[in-house]
């Protein structure tokens, strides 16, 4: 694997997302890269639990907008199908983690921004530290985060869901302590023992009714959850058509404000 370095530490595996120049912003072989390792740390036998963390400064900056713009280049003919590839390939990976039968904690550190944000949403238990950030902001991209804006809304609820990716407004560690998104924020430099701390909690009651606990909070509880993330990735990947797409994907690059058409 080229982006993700896989760690196991008496039980619980450590996925580090090793992207840290692009913030572990999610390209397609970083997307590959994880549910490769998450299909090899589910065989492991010796593995009981994951945590989930990002190397360097931050946790996961989201899909990397460098290959957005790569597909936004193409002819109209050759750039739908890519959209809705890499809409469905984020999706997919989202699923295998809601699935995944072993908890899943996310260590996260700096900012999980947009898709970002729903890889750790994804995770069943968060960790922040106090320096971390949690930002849905497709909108103010011109896009739409619809995987995002599914787990928030499972996770936390409508209301803020609906202040999150309506606004695009960043909250931070103390913010999201407050509305139950993460346990008490801890040191950067505690961030992964914390999270491993945590993990090791879910080791100590037998597998078997952890597994099926898990699996009926995010198939039973969250029965609607992986239909809404299916709709999420065609939402997102037909707004990525439009001119204010191109224009959000654009200035990011260009290091500029947008000029909205």
């Amino acid at each position: 694997m080229q982006y993700v370095d896989v760690k196991i530490h008496d039980n619980v595996a450590t996925l580090l997302m090793d992207r840290p120049a692009n913030r572990n912003a999610l390209n397609p072989q970083l997307l590959a890269d994880l549910s490769t390792a998450f299909s090899d740390v589910h065989q492991e036998k010796r593995v009981q639990a994951v945590v989930l963390t990002g190397g360097g400064d931050h946790f996961c900056s989201g899909l990397d907008l460098k290959t957005l713009g790569e597909i936004s280049d193409l002819p109209d003919s050759e750039s739908l199908p890519e959209w809705f590839s890499a809409w469905r390939q984020l999706t997919e990976l989202l699923e295998q983690m809601l699935r995944f039968p072993k908890p899943v904690v996310a260590a996260v550190d700096g900012a999980a921004v947009g898709s970002g944000l729903a890889l750790a949403l994804a995770c069943d238990l968060v960790m922040s530290s106090k320096r971390a950030s949690y930002t849905a902001v497709a909108v103010r991209r011109g896009l739409v985060g619809g995987a995002t804006a599914a787990l928030l809304s499972f996770r936390l609820g409508a209301a803020v869901a609906a202040r999150m990716v309506l606004t695009g407004e960043p909250i931070d560690a103390d913010d999201a302590y407050r509305i139950g998104l993460c346990g008490k924020p801890v040191e950067s430099q505690q961030i992964w023992v914390a999270a491993t701390d945590l993990a090791k909690q879910c080791t100590d009651a037998p597998r078997e009714a952890v597994q099926a606990s898990k699996r009926f909070l995010n198939e039973s509880v969250g029965e609607a959850l992986l239909s809404q993330l299916s709709a999420g990735a065609a939402d997102s990947a037909t707004a990525c058509t439009t001119e204010s797409a191109g224009e959000g994907i654009r200035s990011f690059l260009e290091r500029r404000e947008p000029r909205w058409p």
